[in-house]
């Protein structure tokens, strides 16, 4: 049967020159085998499978290949059709979301109205009515304000029922009430794409955060998650169930014992007495809130627990309300009073900042959804050959144990060792069983290496006026400004199992660092990745050396600029080239949490200030200019597997090797800094007045001591001198006066000449870069320079900071004077140098 055809038919149809031809459910059936196994089969294929199939014989290839074509337009139709639908339903959830938010808005607008109206009003009665000073008068209108003392709470099985029906009334009042003002959290947009509706409190007891958005998880399976808060609450260390009721309307009350890590050195950590209840509304709305037992009497009690602060968590939770079409709408209150004053006062806002509590746990939640969620929507397996739930147990796993680290359990066998005498860094000594074992590999033959000890360096430190975000991708990316190459070895040597001696002298540096990404989480807030470091040398036993290349695993959060008030992670630990999941990690790394105070910038010296340099090229001048937080917390642990004989030199490397990083880690920050002469563009190189005056100067003097220019032509204007200064192709650079000059300033091709950057840069001395003769030659010249004011030197060879020979035809060196003619720096032009 023929009939004209204008689009993509059923099934049944194929098209040719304009009309369809009919076909068989038989036949329909055979193509669609082959559809599902070849959606785009070749010229041969069609034809082998006219073969293959008798009742296609009277078919001709042509037909077959346009409905092959029609297929896939319907099946692309469908998708699409399909993903419409899913928009739109998540459009009309978020709608109602909305309007709901609305309506909650407009209630909270009329209480503050009336709430205004009747505080006006008793003004004005207060203001008519005489003083009267007597006594009984001043006691009955103090009454008001006295704060109720609250009996004890039964805790019998009768008043628990009580109080979790009292929890369960106030928890609703904040997710879907006005019992809290919230306000929209700083950074925090609701849209379709958005995480959800983001709000923190203002004005009420403690700090509290809230959440609403959509998942595509159905409703039992999100109290299933939810419930199991060590799962994806990195700060929660266990969570114990001591006694499950059931009630009348098929809830259940749990009575919870919650321990939280502290996030710094420098605080204790928290726990928590709680009552859990579980039940389900009469709209079908499933129930989860929470609340601290304090006070109460005939039940059970837990008594203080060493090293911990009791703190408390307000009636807080989750309702979560199934969506049309799937999914569920849910709403997210967290609540808590984490006790503030028992920490010192600088460290306070960690405690008591709403949008910390936002960023660490409430979204930590709706992240841990989405993610669970778009995994099942979308089965995938990383290029790593792990499937996300795998590297969500690794990211799991490497959380912890930075933060056992960080807090040193004594329940988990840590010891803390005597103090060399400088309380900067903390050293803690781990022998149990357990750690031993979950933190070194095994032989081959499957009995464990010769390590039997974790050692854990660790210090805290406050950061001024550096953003979290910008200072955890520096050193992300350069990881050869703070690291010790030899350490590193040390710790692969200890992964690959065998004996490990200590880490010798200081390595030539990094032969190279190359990121291998392995997967994200939702909204990119979190990724994991192995670090791969080249021709880096393992010591090993005897001081052996074995040059390779060696891995890090590596998990970095808190790096996007545009959020606000993030803290940072920057998580890694040693791992075999035959990574396992169930292989021993030893976590190490930072973790900086900003804190609001207004302190200044600290001074900075003109090497750091300078911010010009090529594009492309990311030095520590690229991230200078960027706002942020005015103060932060950096934490810092190291762990080091090693053998019990060699405690006390290990524990004496590794106190070293954190205040090597202390130190370099201060010094990257003052460069990171902003400006304290505004804002500067990262693109233009205009530099700050001190790195203008500074070219100023070096050309100036090197025409009063040379009598020419240093460059041909150039506009006398600071801006356009620095430009000139800093792209010139020979190298110019600036070291200091001090009996062993140090370098405090390199244009690029300094730099590029040297391999290193702005912030390395004053950590190499003049002596350093020249052989033995060289050097001699230079020492020869310096009194020559301070007196005469120049001197010229022959070509030569100097060596990089990395040992790398590098040859320059000849070179300048000359005195710099300041405006007042005294002496400030020497400055040297290398002329025509490249590598060896």
């Amino acid at each position: 049967m023929m009939a004209v055809s204008s689009g993509c038919k059923g099934d049944s149809m194929g098209m040719d020159n304009g009309k369809y031809v009919r076909y068989t459910p038989e036949q329909v059936e055979a193509l669609e085998r082959l559809y599902h196994d070849c959606p785009k089969p070749s010229s041969l294929r069609r034809q082998q499978l006219i073969r293959e199939c008798p009742i296609l014989s009277n078919i001709e290839p042509k037909q077959i290949k346009v409905w092959f074509q029609n297929r896939r337009c319907r099946e692309k139709q469908r998708k699409e059709a399909s993903r419409l639908q899913a928009v739109n339903r998540k459009l009309s959830a978020m709608n109602k979301l909305l309007m709901e938010e609305n309506d909650r808005l407009q209630k909270q607008v009329s209480n503050l109205v009336y709430e205004n109206g009747y505080f006006r009003q008793q003004t004005q009665n207060m203001a008519l009515v005489t003083t009267d000073t007597s006594c009984e008068s001043v006691v009955t209108s103090g009454q008001h304000h006295l704060s109720p003392q609250h009996p004890p709470r039964d805790a019998s099985p009768a008043g628990l029922l009580s109080i979790a029906e009292e929890t369960l009334t106030e928890f609703l009042s904040k997710a879907t009430g006005t019992a809290v003002e919230w306000v929209q959290m700083p950074g925090m947009k609701p849209g379709p794409d958005s995480i959800g509706i983001i709000a923190i409190s203002h004005g009420c007891n403690g700090v509290a955060s809230r959440a609403c958005g959509l998942v595509g998880l159905e409703p039992t399976r999100v109290v299933e998650i939810l419930k199991d808060r060590p799962s994806w609450f990195r700060d929660c260390r266990a969570v114990d169930v001591l006694n499950v009721l059931t009630t009348g309307n098929n809830g259940t009350i749990e009575l919870l014992y919650m321990q939280l890590y502290a996030p710094t050195t420098l605080a204790p950590a928290r726990d928590f007495w709680l009552l859990r209840y579980t039940s389900a509304l009469e709209d079908g709305s499933l129930v989860v809130c929470e609340r601290s037992l304090n006070n109460t009497q005939n039940g059970p009690t837990m008594p203080p627990v060493p090293h911990f602060v009791r703190a408390k968590i307000l009636p807080s939770g989750y309702l979560i309300r199934p969506c049309d079409g799937g999914g569920s709408i849910i709403h997210i209150v967290d609540h808590v009073d984490f006790e503030s004053l028992s920490v010192p006062e600088v460290l306070r806002p960690l405690y008591e900042s709403s949008t910390l509590l936002a960023q660490r746990t409430t979204l930590a939640a709706f992240r841990q959804l989405r993610q669970i969620s778009e995994e099942i929507s979308q089965p995938m397996v990383t290029s790593w050959g792990r499937r996300p739930a795998a590297l969500r147990a690794l990211g799991q796993r490497m959380s912890r144990g930075f933060n056992e680290a960080i807090n040193g359990f004594s329940d988990e066998g840590w010891t803390m060792m005597e103090s060399d005498g400088v309380d900067d860094v903390t050293v803690l000594v781990n022998s149990s069983p357990d750690k031993v074992m979950g933190a070194t590999p095994l032989y081959a033959d499957g009995f464990p290496s010769i390590s039997n000890a974790v050692l854990c360096a660790k210090a805290s430190m406050l950061l001024q006026n550096v953003p979290p975000a910008i200072l955890t991708r520096f050193l992300r990316e350069h990881r050869s400004e703070w690291a010790d190459s030899s350490i590193d070895g040390y710790s692969a040597a200890s992964v690959k199992g065998g004996p490990c001696g200590l880490p010798l002298a200081r390595s030539g540096g990094f032969g190279g660092q190359v990121i291998l990404p392995l997967a994200h989480t939702i909204e990119h807030e979190e990724f994991m990745e192995v670090i791969k470091l080249e021709n880096i040398s393992h010591y090993r036993a005897e001081d052996m050396l074995m040059p390779g290349d060696i891995f890090f695993l590596q998990l970095c959060s808190g790096v996007d600029e545009n959020a606000i008030g993030t803290s940072a992670e920057l998580i890694f630990a040693p791992i075999d080239a035959s990574f396992t999941d169930d292989a021993p990690l030893l976590p190490s790394g930072f973790r900086i949490i900003p804190i609001n105070n207004n302190s200044q910038n600290p001074t900075r010296d003109l090497a750091s200030t300078l911010e010009v340099g090529p594009p492309g090229k990311r030095t520590p001048a690229d991230y200078l200019g960027q706002s942020g937080p005015t103060k932060s917390v950096m934490t810092i642990a190291f762990q080091f597997a090693f053998e019990i004989h060699l405690q006390e030199s290990i524990a004496a490397m590794a106190r070293q090797y954190v205040r090597n990083i202390i130190s370099s880690v201060q010094r990257v920050a003052l460069a990171l800094s902003p400006s304290p002469f505004g804002p500067r563009s990262l693109q233009a190189p205009s530099g700050t007045p001190e790195a203008q005056m500074l070219a100023r100067w070096i050309c100036q003097s090197f025409r009063c001591f040379l009598g020419e220019d240093l460059f041909k032509t150039v506009d006398e204007r600071n801006d356009s001198l620095l430009k000139t200064l800093w792209h010139h192709s020979d190298a110019i650079m600036c070291c200091s006066l001090k009996a062993l000059p140090d370098f405090t300033f390199a244009n690029q091709a300094g730099l590029d000449m040297l391999e290193t950057t702005l912030v390395s840069l004053q950590d190499i001395t003049l002596d350093k870069i020249f052989d033995r003769g060289g050097r001699t030659s230079v020492c020869s010249e310096l009194p020559q320079i301070l007196q005469q004011g120049f001197a010229c030197l022959p070509g030569g060879v100097c060596l990089t900071s990395m040992g790398r020979p590098v040859s320059y035809e000849r070179a300048v060196a000359w005195k710099v004077l300041n405006d007042e003619e005294s002496p400030h720096c020497i400055a040297f032009v290398f002329v025509n140098w490249s590598f060896v």
